[in-house]
């Protein structure tokens, strides 16, 4: 068995899946398939991944497995991130608003919350 090719040999385009087949029953299937983000990824990086599971995402014990530095292991992460189409780095957008901040540290100011309560509010959210 070989894995699922995401780009054309020939052009670099894209590959469409559109058969499946049964091992068993020979039942066949086709149409248009969507073979996940995993297929545009070369072997190499789908390794990386395997290694990256492996150590649950601990990079500092990748660089024994791997005999690369730290930060050789972080940019090929990025690569495998924007291979699949996100962006690497990107925060997740606040979910306190700055009014609600402002709330927070007016009432640690009265003394209303204590600045454990405070930092807890202010982490979770």
């Amino acid at each position: 068995m070989h894995p699922i090719p995401g780009q054309c040999p020939v052009c670099g385009g894209e590959l469409a899946l559109t058969r499946l087949e049964c091992r068993q029953c020979d039942t066949t299937i086709e149409g248009r398939f969507h073979a996940g983000p995993f297929a545009h990824l070369t072997k190499e990086q789908l390794t990386f991944l395997e290694v990256f599971i492996k150590n649950e995402g601990k990079l500092t014990h990748m660089e024994t497995d791997l005999g690369l530095s730290y930060p050789t292991i972080r940019n090929r992460l990025h690569e495998i991130i924007r291979a699949m189409g996100y962006e690497p780095g990107r925060e997740d957008p606040a979910r306190l608003t700055e009014e609600d901040r402002k709330k927070i540290l007016e009432d640690l100011n009265l003394g209303k919350i204590t600045s454990a309560e405070a930092m807890k509010m202010l982490k979770e959210n």
